[in-house]
């Protein structure tokens, strides 16, 4: 599931999938994802990687090949306003990057916008 922020995302995904747990992507521990039923803010995830200089590059295959039924709601936040600071640009290149690699992997995507999901995949 992905979309701009506050857009309903993870109360969508709920919706769609009610009797999984999910975990915080802004709060979970590092393995937490590779056994996980679902995560949202996996944007926030791959942030606290990058900042702790870890490397996200092989995040998509090893979750394809650990945890194939994993249900990931992430914001897009490649839109709008080019920031001047490194970090923030590499940050949004790699979420982009990330999603995009794990898009190729997925049964199903969904963009959820206003609280509506449109099937982008699947």
């Amino acid at each position: 599931m992905i979309g701009g922020a506050y857009q309903g995302k993870y109360e969508y995904a709920r919706r769609m999938y009610p009797d999984i747990s999910w975990i915080d992507g802004q709060t979970c521990e590092e393995e937490d994802i590779y056994s996980c039923s679902a995560i949202f803010h996996f944007h926030s995830y791959l942030e606290r990687m990058m900042r702790q200089g870890k490397s996200v590059r092989e995040l998509a295959g090893r979750l394809a090949d650990e945890n194939p039924d994993i249900v990931i709601v992430s914001d897009e936040i490649g839109y709008g306003i080019v920031p001047v600071d490194r970090f923030e640009r590499e940050y949004r290149e790699t979420v982009g990057r990330v999603c995009t690699e794990l898009a190729v992997y997925a049964d199903k995507v969904f963009r959820v916008v206003c609280g509506i999901g449109t099937k982008v995949k699947g």
